[in-house]
């Protein structure tokens, strides 16, 4: 929770209804009776209520009955028509807004039981990151673009197999809880393939055919699939993904584009023959950088598209949990805006 700030709101919010009846009760007594200030008593608790609980709201509305009734006192106007229409205007407003605090209160509760269960969804779906896996030590960031979710249509995972670390990083078409469950199925298929076939290209026909099963017939998912060896580098399989960022220990930075291009998981229809791998070595201390296009297509004030291969710098921290947040900050600080697009960065550091 930040300082100054409460579950009723910011200070300033908080203090709001006390200063404008502070501001009415001087006014309404320097005017004199000529002139009833009284009624605007009732902003007091119609503020509270805003965003206060039922005792707030009650007793700022008690508090504006007391001013009311003190003013009034001292201008010789209780029992008249207008005070006593004030009081009742005072007291229906505070009857309205304790209403309105109840439903809003039972609506933030509501909110509170969605957020968790998304939470407890996302550790299902995207579970935490190993730090070292194999070879290498893996780092994972996810920025969602919707307010307040930590889960979107980007998906991620690193499983370490007999055949070698086999990670996935990818973005499905569509936002939504539609995206969501396409990521689901994406994982699930992965999760189980990685471990029985022989290569990225069974692993990424398992997942074929459980899209086939999910999606419309012009849907589909980017993805690039890696499989990290001991001693012979890393094999890449991209199905119509951002490339990778390759960043070697001497600061020297690669976009690993494809050897040719091929269509998104989904629509491996079109094409005839498999995607050709790639591979490439991966030295100790070198890094590899995959991420989904939320990174690149993220665009500050001018309209210029974040770039990423010329920031790829941040990345030289000696921890690469540091080099990650680095990064991160780096894009949120060059957009200066929440994001318009869900971004998750994986960083792959071969161990020394």
């Amino acid at each position: 929770m930040e300082l100054g700030t409460r579950r009723d709101g910011p200070l300033p919010l908080r203090l709001l209804p006390f200063v404008a009846m502070a501001v009415i009760s001087v006014i309404d007594f320097s005017a004199g009776p000529s002139v009833g200030y009284l009624p605007l008593l009732a902003l007091g608790p119609a503020f509270a209520s805003l965003f206060g609980g039922v005792p707030r709201t009650l007793s700022v509305g008690v508090l504006a009955i007391v001013l009311c009734t003190l003013l009034a006192g001292y201008n010789d106007l209780l029992g008249a028509f207008r005070t006593n229409l004030t009081f009742v205007s005072i007291a229906g407003v505070t009857a309205a807004g304790t209403l309105a605090a109840v439903y809003r209160q039972r609506r933030e509760r509501e909110l509170a039981d969605v957020r968790n269960i998304a939470e407890v969804a996302q550790r299902v779906l995207l579970r935490p990151m190993p730090r070292r896996v194999g070879p290498v030590r893996a780092t994972v960031r996810y920025v969602s673009a919707a307010a307040g979710a930590r889960i979107g249509g980007d998906l991620y995972e690193v499983v370490q197999t007999a055949r070698g670390v086999r990670i996935i990083v990818g973005d499905v078409q569509g936002k939504g809880l539609d995206a969501v469950e396409t990521a689901a199925v994406v994982l699930g298929a992965f999760r189980e393939a990685a471990y029985d076939e022989p290569d990225l290209h069974g692993v990424a026909e398992r997942i074929e055919r459980a899209l086939a099963r999910q999606l419309g017939s012009e849907q589909f998912v980017t993805a690039v699939l890696a499989e990290v060896h001991e001693k012979d580098g890393v094999t890449l399989l991209n199905r119509g993904h951002p490339p990778p960022l390759l960043i070697r220990s001497d600061a020297s930075v690669t976009t690993l584009d494809p050897p040719e291009h091929a269509p998104p998981l989904g629509l491996a229809v079109l094409v005839d023959d498999p995607a050709p791998v790639g591979k490439v070595d991966l030295s100790p201390g070198d890094q590899l950088l995959l991420y989904t296009d939320g990174v690149i297509e993220a665009r500050n004030a001018e309209g210029v598209f974040y770039p990423l291969s010329e920031r790829a710098g941040v990345l030289s921290a000696d921890d690469p949990e540091e080099a990650l947040d680095g990064l991160q900050a780096d894009l949120l600080s060059y957009v200066g805006a929440p994001l318009d697009d869900d971004a998750a960065m994986l960083l792959l550091r071969r161990r020394v």
